[in-house]
């Protein structure tokens, strides 16, 4: 680290079950809590890490944090050097969203780390679209504050139907997005509309699933099959009826696609070197 550089997040994470490891990363603005039913579901099999970005949920915001993609990858390397047994020890990553974004960078810069790859409503580059869907956002919390902002992320993250019938989920966004937390949201955002992976996917190697909600209206289902068109061996599934936040949605679903597909990787591959 150099003079001007910021200090290393310490990095909270949620840590259950035992069995192969497999971090799950959330996204842009939400926290570990996102993923409890599908832990629940994935801990009798599988030892799961659930952290919180740095300036997320209960992990700290070290001064001069720049938000880049770069800086997460570091943050995430120090935690599964902590975490798992040999520093080297390749893992299972999921991501959801801007999670899914930061994903394919560690399967990409790190491939020794990366076991293998889940893709939730993710995407290759952050899209006009998902920049306009982003930028509502702000919008929304400028014009009408932390409860417009909230009336806007319900419309938008979560599929109609379902929302209309889990009214709780509106109390529980409630809590989340505090003023200090769209701040956060807001300059890590900004660093997303730069996301661009495009020309590097052909390149992966890490088995991959990639799961989309068709319902989806923040990042167009159409990632999905470019995805899976770009990534070489990957597999796609659709889910009708599902909007963006699919693990809260469909924890169950999500649990079950994640756990097959590990168990298909751990059957079908020896575990690398760990040298």
């Amino acid at each position: 680290m150099t003079a001007g550089d910021p200090a290393p997040a310490e990095l909270f994470a949620r840590e259950s079950g035992t069995g192969p490891t497999v971090l799950l990363l959330h996204g842009l603005g939400g926290d570990h809590s996102i993923w409890t039913e599908v832990i629940e579901q994935l801990a009798p099999d599988l030892r799961v890490l659930a952290p919180d970005f740095r300036g997320h949920g209960r992990s700290s915001l070290p001064p001069q944090s720049t938000f880049s993609i770069e800086e997460f990858e570091s943050d995430l390397l120090r935690l599964l050097a902590e975490r798992t047994e040999r520093s080297s020890h390749p893992v299972h990553v999921v991501g959801l969203s801007a999670g899914a974004f930061l994903a394919l960078r560690l399967a990409h810069d790190h491939p020794g780390r990366v076991r293998s790859l889940v893709l939730v409503n993710g995407a290759a580059y952050c899209d006009p679209h998902t920049k306009e869907v982003v930028q509502s956002w702000q919008t929304a919390f400028r014009e009408g504050g932390e409860e417009g902002l909230l009336l806007r992320l319900i419309k938008d993250l979560y599929d109609r139907d379902w929302a209309e019938s889990h009214l709780d989920i509106v109390e529980r966004m409630r809590r989340q997005f505090t003023e200090p937390k769209v701040g956060v949201v807001a300059r890590w955002a900004e660093q997303l509309t730069r996301f661009d992976m495009r020309g590097q996917l052909a390149r992966l190697r890490a088995p991959t699933l990639i799961l989309q909600g068709m319902s989806d209206v923040v990042i167009d289902p159409s990632h999905g099959r470019f995805l899976r068109q770009s990534i070489p061996g990957s597999e796609l599934r659709l889910y009708r009826e599902t909007g963006h936040m699919m693990p809260i949605e469909k924890p169950r679903e999500t649990a079950d696609a994640i756990r097959d597909h590990v168990s298909k990787v751990e059957k079908a591959t020896p575990s690398p070197p760990t040298t």
